[in-house]
């Protein structure tokens, strides 16, 4: 979609930023200690947009490759440009983004009444307990009482006594679990049913990418979250059915322009949404929000992650995330 009939051509900026974590972050494949995103900048001389992504390694990304191929644009016109331009990924979602924080900055209008949406709500995100022994996810459980809704990072051995560990320390809490792929298809009906005898509402990605048809010849006792397995609208068609919802990150589906048309034929196929993020700040959560307003989850919690966030980040309160203010996007 261009921007407008008149929109003139706009230079594009990128920088590699680092933030530290609060606490080590674990999950099957391996711990960090930072969130390293990319920023871009894009303008005209006279009005700026700013986009946030984290290339990830697990899609055979790079920060120094995103921040190349996004200073080999040089200029772009529009949305439709850039989507020739790159493929769906980091460097496109931040590209993407920055043109729809820019063209809300030169319409005067919010993203969400650009898209003829209506006035966004808060809504309340997971709070991540990383890979961990079943004590100390326990321990962390118990520890963010004042959060509603948790999501377990599961590591395939043990995770039957993580996900009762959790569930015994926190019997109030809305549970959801990520197992990142490394369950194996002889675990999953003893661990599906063991989640939903625990009250757990979904889970994520139990089999490898590619080695997850097991799913389409038994039985779920609840919902299972498609993450790695989708990144893109395209995706959809091969994973109704074998999956009952599906994780919808900007990421993966290279900006806000991908994610809704993701969101579109999800929804058109019958199936549920979670909208998540990777470990960033709020300026990449920001355009997911819009996204989360009809979920079925949300998971966002990115920023809480971190040791600080940016000066005009979201509000997130109890698990609660406001919708964003126009000094930080959109």
């Amino acid at each position: 979609m261009p921007l407008t009939t008149d929109q003139p051509r706009l230079s594009i900026t990128a920088r590699h930023e680092t933030w530290p974590l609060r606490d080590v972050f674990k999950i099957a494949r391996g711990a960090k200690t930072a969130a390293d995103v990319i920023v871009v900048h894009v303008g005209d001389g006279t009005l700026t947009g700013r986009g946030e992504a984290v290339p990830y390694a697990r899609y055979a990304e790079s920060v120094a490759a995103s921040l190349q191929a996004i200073e080999a644009l040089g200029e772009i016109a529009d949305r439709d440009a850039l989507a020739a331009a790159l493929p769906a990924g980091a460097a496109l979602n931040a590209v993407d983004c920055a043109l729809w924080d820019y063209e809300a900055k030169r319409k005067g209008m919010r993203v969400a009444d650009i898209l003829r949406l209506p006035p966004l709500k808060p809504v309340t995100t997971a709070f991540t307990l990383s890979l961990d022994t079943p004590e100390i996810m326990a321990a962390k459980a118990r520890g963010a009482r004042h959060l509603p809704l948790l999501k377990l990072k599961l590591g395939g051995a043990g995770d039957a006594e993580r996900m009762q560990a959790v569930r015994a320390a926190r019997p109030d809490a809305r549970l959801i679990a990520d197992a990142n792929e490394a369950w194996t298809a002889d675990m999953l009906v003893p661990l599906l049913s063991l989640a939903a005898e625990l009250g757990f509402e979904t889970i994520e990605q139990p089999l490898p990418e590619g080695a997850d048809e097991p799913l389409r010849t038994i039985r779920k006792p609840i919902p299972v979250c498609a993450d790695e397995s989708v990144h893109t609208a395209r995706d959809i068609e091969r994973l109704a059915g074998l999956y009952d919802a599906v994780n919808i990150k900007l990421d993966k589906a290279g900006g806000l322009t991908g994610a809704l048309e993701l969101h579109r034929a999800a929804r058109t196929a019958g199936m549920k949404i979670m909208v998540g993020s990777m470990v960033a700040t709020s300026l990449a959560i920001a355009p997911a929000i819009i996204l989360a307003q009809d979920a079925e989850w949300t998971d966002l919690d990115g920023p809480l992650l971190l040791a600080r966030d940016r000066d005009e980040g979201v509000t997130i309160s109890n698990g609660v995330i406001a919708p964003p203010s126009p000094a930080l996007w959109g």
